[in-house]
């Protein structure tokens, strides 16, 4: 059973920047598909940004050249690093890991406001 716990989100002005974080335990994720799911209200769930299990990646067109996926296998942890934030990015932001099964984390808001 794997367990995934998000933090790092908060309020930011456009143009800021925030890093998020998610913490992985009951598995060891070296060999998971990771990635960062968003979801606004009133909208669906869209994929932002993914990593493989070889570290290849890819972003959705909307943050492509903004954001950046890492992931650390001996912290068993993904990061999503996010620069040049727009009103549009605000949503809550999901951590994800899949190796058959599904793994969702519990989510944690990101809001771009001024």
């Amino acid at each position: 059973q794997v367990q995934l716990v998000e933090s790092g989100g908060g309020l930011v002005q456009p143009g800021g920047s925030l890093r998020l974080s998610c913490a992985a335990s009951g598995s060891r994720l070296s060999t998971y598909t990771l990635g960062w799911y968003r979801q606004a209200p009133g909208k669906q769930r869209e994929l932002v940004a993914i990593i493989s299990s070889t570290d290849g990646t890819n972003y959705a067109d909307s943050v492509k050249g903004r954001f950046t996926i890492s992931r650390d296998n001996a912290k068993n942890t993904v990061s999503l690093q996010m620069n040049s934030l727009k009103p549009e990015d605000t949503a809550v932001y999901y951590c994800y890991a899949r190796r058959g099964a599904n793994y969702w984390g519990q989510g944690t808001q990101v809001t771009v406001s001024s």
